[in-house]
């Protein structure tokens, strides 16, 4: 006895499972209509549900953006071909704009009955909220459209596409145009910026001479060659003074007349000088010295010439009469030297004019050198003007010459390109949710609704239905139990229950083949 009541838990946990299901199915046998009620209920909304459901007709096309053709490395470095970055939210602001929604709402057919501003205000956002632009590769774009009906599901999509092309080439046609259209309008007014700047330079240097380029190295190179002429002749001067001086002092030794002796009278006189010049070895050398011997040589032919020149002159003295022995005449050494004083004098007052003009010159050459300094921050900002509009026209002459290549690259469309990858089909089944999804999921639905009401019917009634719960309540076990009798009438009325739950159950299969047999026939 204690071994089967320690048992017993055990017993209890593993059949109280079991010991539902009986109970549900005598609850499904009591409320047979009512499950069968529900269940056809269930499944007949369903079923409508799916009738009723919207349908939804799904048509996609793709348009390729080719990026690189043989027109790139051709004109690369000439032309700057339209690119396109984030293509899906270009598309998407050129797939929406007015002037698109408004063919797409003619090409739909929706302007047929003349809406109102608002209603085609109302149509678009329905049109867009239906649309999807989507970017799955760089150079790909995507474009789906859903609408209830498939043939302008496919019309509006193509209609997008065609439409989406055409202004992306006029949008990228009309964007180089601009482009050049601007660069052109700043080379205009470059160029009189350019003109006015030559005009103020040009009426600058005809106003002030000295304002050239170089102008101030050359003054400078001036200065210094002028300087240097002045020093140079500032030296030939000294040397000149130091000239006169030393001719002066010559001069002032001679005299300007000179008497011309006899020739006796001229050898007595070189005779002279060389006994004195013998004195003068003797108190040097001795009387074999070599000097010394010539110079007595020479005193001996002296004093033989001077012999004989006396004899003759005797001779002339006993036969002519009485003359002097010399004349005079002008001493020929101080004309020479009053001619070298002469020539000294004149080029030394020739370098004193030099010295003049080249100081005179070196000053005006100064005083230049000073307007040039003064002038020359007009002129670097006059010609810093000047550089800096040439440099700017010269290159927007260059990007206006790129930019009219571009623009005629994007008029004749050789540039970036677009075209139609996977053209629109026309859809022939419905997209999302259709009947056969809704239906199905309903058929789920209305067979587990009424299963799960039951085990939540038995969960939730107090009254005992099972012998596992007397067991665990009152903790006894149960030996037997006694089935409930039915009378004939109350088996008539479960014929009857069961028969009208069968018919509710049968109009269910019967509902759905006569739907599915209409869709076939294309009448749904």
């Amino acid at each position: 006895m204690n071994q089967n009541a320690g048992d017993w838990p055990i017993v209890e946990s593993q059949s109280s499972l079991l010991a539902v299901l009986p109970v549900a199915l005598e609850e499904s046998r009591r409320r047979i209509v009512s499950v069968a009620a529900v269940f056809a209920v269930l499944a007949l909304c369903a079923l409508a549900l799916g009738i009723a459901l919207p349908k939804r007709y799904s048509a996609t096309t793709s348009i390729l953006v080719e990026q690189s053709n043989i027109i790139g490395p051709l004109m690369e470095g000439r032309a700057v071909p339209t690119g396109v970055v984030n293509r899906a939210s270009i598309a998407r602001q050129v797939a929406f704009s007015r002037k698109v929604m408004s063919d797409i709402l003619d090409s739909g057919g929706w302007l047929v009955d003349n809406p109102s501003a608002l209603e085609q205000e109302k149509l678009i956002e329905k049109i867009t909220d239906r649309t999807d632009i989507s970017n799955p590769r760089p150079n790909l774009i995507q474009i789906s459209y859903a609408d209830p009906d498939p043939k302008r599901a496919f019309t509006v999509t193509e209609k997008f596409a065609e439409l989406m092309i055409n202004e992306s080439l006029a949008t990228k046609e009309r964007e180089s145009r601009d482009a050049y259209e601007f660069i052109d309008s700043q080379v205009r007014q470059y160029h009189a910026k350019l003109t006015d700047a030559e005009a103020k330079l040009e009426a600058y240097r005809r106003k002030n001479p000295d304002a050239r380029p170089g102008i101030e190295a050359d003054v400078t190179a001036r200065i210094g060659e002028l300087r240097r002429q002045i020093e140079t002749s500032r030296m030939e001067l000294v040397d000149l003074q130091s000239q006169d001086s030393s001719l002066r002092s010559q001069l002032s030794g001679e005299s300007e007349i000179s008497m011309v002796h006899t020739r006796a009278g001229q050898f007595r006189a070189r005779l002279a000088e060389l006994q004195s010049e013998r004195d003068t070895l003797l108190l040097n050398y001795t009387d074999q010295h070599p000097d010394v011997v010539r110079v007595q040589h020479q005193i001996t032919d002296l004093q033989e010439d001077l012999r004989r020149e006396d004899a003759r002159a005797d001779t002339r003295l006993s036969e002519t009469p009485t003359a002097l022995d010399g004349s005079v005449s002008y001493n020929p050494l101080y004309g020479e030297l009053k001619s070298k004083l002469a020539d000294i004098s004149s080029r030394s007052a020739a370098a004193i004019s030099r010295i003049a003009a080249g100081e005179a010159m070196l000053a005006q050459e100064i005083e230049r050198s000073g307007r040039i300094a003064a002038s020359e921050s007009s002129l670097a900002e006059l010609t810093r003007d000047y550089e800096v509009n040439r440099d700017l026209y010269q290159d927007l002459l260059k990007r206006r010459e790129n930019a009219r290549v571009s623009m005629n690259l994007d008029a004749e469309r050789r540039g970036l390109s677009f075209r139609i990858q996977e053209p629109a089909t026309m859809p022939l089944r419905p997209s999302g949710l259709r009947l056969l999804h809704v239906a199905g999921a309903g058929l789920v639905f209305a067979m587990a609704t009424p299963l799960v009401l039951l085990f939540v019917l038995i969960k939730l009634d107090p009254r005992v239905r099972t012998t596992l719960r007397i067991e665990r309540e009152a903790g006894l076990p149960v030996l037997g139990t006694v089935p409930s009798y039915r009378t004939r009438e109350q088996r008539s009325r479960a014929t009857r229950r069961y028969a009208t739950a069968a018919l509710l159950v049968a109009t269910v299969p019967v509902a759905y083949f006569l739907v599915f047999a209409l869709k076939l026939a294309h009448t749904l």
